[in-house]
């Protein structure tokens, strides 16, 4: 079993999240053009059903997994670990077969709970995926809490390859033929359910190498104890997570009855609001999937620590997440916000320009949520880690439920309307991370750099901002706006980075956590820190 340390480990995860998002942006972009702002509404409300069944199943276990492989681990039990795959699998599939089975049976019927009936079809082409992603999620729930993130990533790799190729592909060929656009969602999907399939394959095959080559050391403890140990973990996680999904779910149903019978638009208008937002969104997520990574890698890394009783080398690793989400989590989001308009009319050809004004009005609040949004997904790792997954429920049911609030007041204002939903996302998530590092204050004394961690990198991306903004005003008076745009980018970029090395926010021991990370440091001259 290849071991990476964290930084390693997140870095392997980051590489493959890039290459994932760059395969998700040549899928859903033209994805978009291909079925026009309604279309897209169909799939997004399809694969907003499914999220749910995806959130339950592959958010608290595969965590629990990792925490309890990592320990066994930690402590040479080879035998255990194995019984802890057998409980996983055990109920991952049974979460499996009843999601599938329900999304299959009832898609009529939750289209219609959406106020979108024409979703219909994405739903059932979606419907096989949530077993396979079961399926997957064990194995990589194995591998992660071992430390090895690279199985992870080449599924992810996969995975994102067959949904560009197939569902590309068949969104064009139905389109082409002439089929509405909600049967061109459903073969659009399709994608999806493949590339899950295909992934699990990968795992399975992988799998099976890894288990013949393990040792049979330690002892193990019986099935059923071990599946006890693992729901205590699994389940409030997933309480927490599917909750909060739950809840964007009723939000999406929510947005739409308003805008249909408070605000007063058609079905057909309101779908056409609903899939810009959704394109917005998408835009919204790109960022915290980099973060992701992180966080799968943060938990077994400090759970090891936690273990050895090595309490200040968890707050190291944890000091290192923290900087490098702030890094990340800064240009992406204020970079989103500052350049909203021109980054969808360089994306969403198909937009008009009454459609442009919405899209950049949603983007440039959605851009501001992102920072609070990475925020969120580290410090929920880091309360998991240390063993207060209960904290995170309550946090992020509380903030769903302060979003519903403020969607149905501010969505159902004619003068506001769709402008309302990323308002609401923004004050939830917001919420959720002063919730969070309250709660970590109290339970076990986080620390703060506030200096590297905020403040220098609030600077940098100031700096960026004011470059983006500039470069993009002055050349798309003279050049074509997605020129003009993605020079701007290019630029706020390089400035960026300048910035964050002439204030020294990445330290020595950063690098060190990277591989070769020694020669990182000696390049970029960072040097240790005085002791």
């Amino acid at each position: 079993m290849q071991k990476q340390s964290f930084l390693h480990g997140a870095a392997v995860l980051a590489l493959a999240t890039a290459i994932v998002k760059v395969i998700g942006a040549l899928y859903k972009i033209p994805l978009v053009n291909v079925l026009g702002s309604t279309g897209y509404n169909y799939f997004t409300m399809g694969y907003n059903i499914y999220s749910v069944l995806l959130t339950i199943s592959t958010a608290g276990l595969p965590v629990a997994m990792s925490r309890m492989v990592s320990e066994a681990a930690t402590l040479g039990n080879e035998r255990q670990i194995k019984v802890i795959y057998k409980a996983a699998l055990a109920v991952f599939m049974t979460i499996g077969v009843l999601g599938s089975a329900m999304m299959l049976l009832f898609a009529q019927q939750l289209a219609n709970f959406m106020n979108s009936p024409n979703s219909v079809y994405a739903i059932r082409a979606l419907s096989p995926a949530v077993l396979f992603v079961c399926i997957m999620s064990s194995f990589r729930g194995f591998y992660q809490g071992q430390s090895n993130m690279t199985p992870t990533s080449v599924s992810q790799v996969l995975e994102a390859l067959c949904k560009l190729v197939i569902g590309l592909g068949a969104a064009y060929y139905l389109t082409n033929l002439g089929k509405s656009p909600e049967v061109a969602a459903g073969g659009a999907i399709i994608g999806v359910t493949v590339g899950t399939i295909v992934g699990a394959l990968y795992l399975f095959r992988l799998f099976l190498k890894t288990t013949s080559a393990m040792g049979r050391t330690g002892t193990e403890l019986s099935l059923g104890v071990t599946m006890k140990q693992l729901l205590s973990i699994a389940v409030p996680i997933s309480i927490g997570a599917a909750g909060l999904q739950i809840i964007n779910t009723i939000d999406s149903k929510i947005i739409m009855g308003r805008l249909i019978y408070s605000v007063g638009l058609t079905q057909l208008e309101a779908d056409s609001y609903s899939g810009i937002y959704g394109s917005a969104q998408t835009l919204f997520n790109l960022p915290a999937a980099f973060i992701v990574p992180i966080t799968i890698s943060v938990i077994p890394n400090v759970t090891e620590q936690l273990t050895l009783k090595n309490r200040r080398a968890a707050l190291k690793l944890e000091q290192s997440a923290y900087r490098i989400t702030t890094l990340l989590a800064l240009p992406c989001g204020i970079g989103l916000a500052v350049l909203s308009e021109p980054i969808q009319r360089m994306l969403y050809s198909r937009y008009s320009d009454g459609e442009l004004e919405v899209a950049g009005a949603l983007l440039a609040i959605l851009g501001v949520a992102v920072i609070f949004n990475c925020l969120v997904l580290l410090t929920n790792a880091i309360l998991q880690a240390h063993g207060h997954a209960m904290v995170p429920v309550v946090t992020m049911i509380s903030g769903g439920l302060v979003k519903l609030g403020i969607n149905y007041l501010l969505v159902g204002n004619p003068e506001i309307n769709i402008v309302g939903a990323p308002i609401g996302t923004l004050i939830c998530y917001a919420f959720i991370t002063t919730m969070n590092l309250i709660a970590m204050k109290y339970l076990f004394r986080q620390k703060v750099g506030l200096g590297r961690i905020v403040l220098k990198p609030i600077l940098a991306t100031a700096a960026m901002a004011v470059v983006a903004f500039m470069v993009n005003d002055v050349l798309s008076t003279m050049i074509s706006p997605s020129i003009a745009c993605v020079a701007a980018i290019g630029l706020a970029a390089c400035t960026y980075v300048v910035f964050v090395l002439l204030l020294r926010i990445i330290t020595y021991d950063d690098c060190l956590l990277l591989p070769k990370g020694k020669k990182i440091a000696r390049i970029l001259k960072i040097r240790p820190e005085n002791r």
